[in-house]
């Protein structure tokens, strides 16, 4: 597998985040091995809080939750995953699938011999994040999912996958701001409450025309002039131009952005998607998953993941569940302190 590396000048003085970088190499399941960074701070003997970020940004989305974390005695360990960050980027999109993701991921956890951990999981951060749980329990003491969700396209028909494909290839290809219109619902019938697999229900029986979150998709496909940093500098409450150099800093060229491109069709939306059945074995293990778990969302992107998991994961019941104040889709960067906050509230009322 051929993999690319970002040049180290681009991470140079990044605002608000000066944490030194740590390497760790993992198989890449072609026979070779791809370099994960991670951010390590706090005490070495401090129980462990997995923070894992989701499209398109990378571990610097957490640089305002990493302060009260490590001052409150916790060991933070801050992945990329691969594709984003520092980490390797494999060079071709065909390379990057959800089983891989997961892969890379758990290798990582073992490698670092991580225990009693303590995992926050925010947009794709939790799916990958969950299927590792769900393989490796054991290691996992708590859970925080974060505007995020375990998409296994439940309640869509076997015969519906050909349409909804069929409706996703027709999307009209948008430009950032009109998405950005559409993904917030400012379009008339664009979008309805709810996250990406309730619209795509809503298609099947015919109530929306198109999910919104099909233009995501298509934009991140096949978007000619694709920036990260700009994306993200929509989606959150107040972004300076160094900040969003910090976002755009792992992707010096198109050849690198290819796994941010795929992520959005990795979503298995479509119950013929080949993700679905490992995300359905992975729903009735956290349907019997009995620690600790906490859903903290943010007031603006609440959809029904969180209903979900609060219904139907035995650790859920009881919790003090968050609702993240004044915070769009990345609120580790929107309100990372009050996230932090949460955090901590809810592992000591919840002591190993």
């Amino acid at each position: 597998m051929r993999a690319l590396r970002t040049p180290d000048d681009r991470f140079e003085d990044l605002d608000g985040f000066p944490y030194q970088p740590n390497y760790l190499e993992v198989d890449d399941g072609d026979g070779g091995r791809l370099r994960m960074h991670y951010v390590d701070e706090g005490p070495a003997d401090g129980e462990p809080v997995l923070l894992l970020h989701g499209q398109p940004v990378w571990s610097y989305s957490f640089r305002k939750m990493i302060p009260p974390l490590t001052a409150a005695g916790y060991r933070v360990i801050a992945p990329d995953i691969v594709g984003f960050g520092r980490s390797d980027k494999p060079a071709r999109r065909s390379d990057y699938t959800f089983a891989r993701h997961v892969h890379w991921m758990h290798g990582f956890v073992r490698g670092l011999a991580l225990t009693d951990i303590t995992f926050l999981g925010q947009d794709w951060g939790g799916p990958i994040g969950l299927r590792v749980v769900t393989a490796d329990p054991g290691r996992f003491a708590r859970i925080v999912a974060t505007n995020t969700g375990l998409a296994d396209a439940r309640g869509i028909p076997d015969e519906m996958a050909p349409k909804l494909r069929q409706l996703l290839a027709d999307t009209p290809l948008l430009p950032p701001k009109q998405l950005d219109a559409v993904m917030r619902g400012r379009i008339a019938g664009s979008e309805r409450p709810g996250g990406f697999q309730d619209q795509t229900r809503d298609a099947v029986a015919g109530t929306d025309a198109r999910p919104a979150f099909m233009y995501w998709i298509r934009f991140c496909d096949a978007y000619p002039d694709f920036d990260p940093g700009e994306i993200v500098a929509l989606w959150l409450n107040d972004c300076s131009a160094e900040e969003r150099r910090a976002y755009s800093a792992p992707f010096p060229a198109e050849e690198y952005t290819q796994g941010a491109r795929q992520f959005p069709s990795l979503i298995p939306l479509f119950p013929d998607d080949p993700a679905v059945p490992d995300n359905r074995r992975a729903w009735a293990i956290l349907r019997k998953f009995d620690k600790p778990f906490l859903t903290a969302f943010s007031d603006s992107d609440p959809g029904t993941a969180a209903i979900q998991f609060q219904q139907e994961v035995p650790g859920a019941k009881g919790q003090d569940h968050a609702i993240i104040a004044d915070a769009l889709h990345y609120p580790q960067d929107d309100q990372g302190e009050a996230l932090a906050a949460v955090v901590i509230d809810f592992m000591k009322a919840n002591p190993l």
